[in-house]
Parts: C-alpha cells; structure tokens; sequence
C-alpha cells in the first residue's frame, strides 16, 4: 500500500525524496525536460521552509518515493480567504496509473479544508489530457466570472533564469 503523508521539510528523507521527485519531474517533458540546476537542488528545501503556508505531500510505495505534489497558500481578495494553489503534482513512470495522484490531491484538499480555504487552484497544460480528466473526476474546471468572457488564461513573464 501507497502511503501519502505530508512532507516534514525537516526530515533529510522527506528532503531527499522531494529533491529527488522534483528534479524527475523537470526532466519530464511535462516538467519542461530540463533537470535542476544544482543552485536549486542546493536551496529549494531552506526555500520552502521560508515560503510561509507552503506544504508538500509526498507518496512512499514502502521506502521509495513515488509521487509529490508542492502546494502554495495564498489569498482570494474576492472572498478575503486563503487558498492552496498546487504548484507540482508528479507521480514515477512506474506507479501512474493506480490512483496515487487522486490520493495525493485528495490529501491537499483536506489540509486546504483544516486551514480554512475557499478553493484550490492549479495550471495544468493544454496538451496533457490524462491530467486534465484526473482534475475533471477531482472537480476541478476552468476558472470564469462570466461564460461571456471565457475562461482565465495563465501566462507568465520571466525575470531571471
């Protein structure tokens, strides 16, 4: 059975896992097939400790990490609550397929409903179907205030590599 916990960033085995899960990630064409740099190896953990409300969750199939999702809490001005905007959510080649990324969401959920959040956000790409239905069974839809003028779109604007 797939334990989903979520991560002590204290933990060196929780560190390593979340490294290591993350920098898998990246090299996914889906992660933008470009793995860490060490910089980012070297500090992402001190940096989620910093990042006040950031939480992770990490799947461990026995000992081995197989899946992580990185979540952020921030604020809706609309509603004057906290929110959890899912940042990662990753599970190894090996293990997709059997409900760990569900499980994993599921798990975010239930943190997001302990600190009192009016929703949970994510970006997921146009091109990654399978994740797109997974969100859709999770109830998750693309986000509007009016049909007429559709749906919010998520861009970016890079300041530094």
């Amino acid at each position: 059975m797939t334990d989903i916990i979520v991560a002590d960033y204290h933990d060196p085995v929780h560190q390593k896992a979340l490294v290591t899960l993350l920098d898998d990630y990246a090299r996914d064409p889906m992660g933008g097939g470009k793995a860490l740099s060490s910089r980012v190896k070297d500090i992402l953990i001190p940096a989620l400790v910093a990042q006040a409300g950031a939480f992770s969750i990490l799947a461990f199939d026995d000992d081995e990490p197989v899946g992580l999702v990185n979540c952020f809490q921030t604020l809706s001005t609309f509603q004057a609550r906290p929110l959890i905007n899912i940042h990662d959510v990753t599970v190894k080649p090996s293990h997709r397929g059997q409900g760990i990324s569900t499980r994993m969401l599921r798990r975010v959920e239930e943190v997001a409903r302990q600190r009192g959040c009016c929703k949970l956000t994510l970006e997921v790409l146009e091109g990654n179907r399978i994740a797109q239905n997974a969100y859709r069974k999770l109830g998750f839809r693309g986000y509007e205030l009016d049909p007429a003028l559709g749906q919010a779109l998520f861009w970016e604007k890079k300041l530094a590599d």
